[in-house]
């Protein structure tokens, strides 16, 4: 392959390439999770990271006086691989669910599950699934493994690791969607193809997500 055919291949497949990137999870990138996505319009979190997001225009956060996080999920459920082994995916999951109940719990007391006055947060890791045929062994997996530069001089491929989240907010009371957001991050860049991913490669999107949700809510209930 010529290096000008592979540098736009990359650029239509990879995220976080300076210059040919979406900021933003693209429609034909939703993973399903959410019910709805057709209300979801761009805007900017609390750390200026560009997001999808919607929200009851009526919601009154300060009805709520606690909050119940759901264990965070894999969606679409993946299979693992060499590089994204298992115990690699459990500790993302894991790790979300921990920055998540350490931000939240900072202004709402943790709840054991849903009910009135509860609110909840139901999360997911989804799929950014890439269309070229060159990066296929990495489409369907929550953490796509993309292209993100070509050497020159040896063609070598660095790799990045991207992670894309979907979230719905609801009433604990009557289950009533408040809230829902989808959003993206790049983590740690892999030294090389055979690296082995591992969650502390993409602690630091997680935790950008998790302070981000917390300053969105202080932000709430102040007006």
């Amino acid at each position: 392959m010529k290096l000008a055919l592979m540098m736009s291949t990359l650029c239509i497949a990879s995220i976080g390439v300076v210059g040919c990137s979406s900021k933003v999870v693209e429609p034909d990138q939703y993973s399903g999770f959410l019910k709805d996505y057709s209300q979801l319009k761009e805007a900017k979190s609390p750390s200026g990271a560009v997001v999808m997001r919607w929200m009851d225009p009526k919601l009154d956060v300060n009805k709520f006086t606690s909050v119940y996080i759901e264990p965070t999920q894999l969606y679409p459920k993946p299979q693992p691989t060499v590089k994204i082994p298992q115990t690699t995916l459990n500790g993302i999951t894991s790790y979300y669910d921990q920055a998540l109940k350490r931000e939240v719990g900072k202004s709402l007391p943790l709840a054991s599950g849903p009910g009135p006055g509860v609110m909840v947060v139901r999360a997911a890791i989804t799929a950014v699934s890439s269309k070229t045929e060159g990066l296929k062994p990495y489409e369907v997996i929550p953490i796509a493994l993309v292209a993100a530069a070509v050497s020159t001089a040896t063609g070598i491929r660095d790799q990045e690791t991207d992670l894309a989240t979907e979230a719905v907010f609801l009433d604990g009371g009557n289950n009533k969607v408040i809230a829902q957001v989808v959003r993206k991050g790049t983590g740690k860049p892999l030294e090389n193809v055979d690296q082995v991913m591992k969650p502390n490669d993409v602690k630091n999107v997680i935790d950008g997500w998790a302070s981000d949700l917390h300053q969105s809510y202080l932000k709430l209930k102040s007006k």
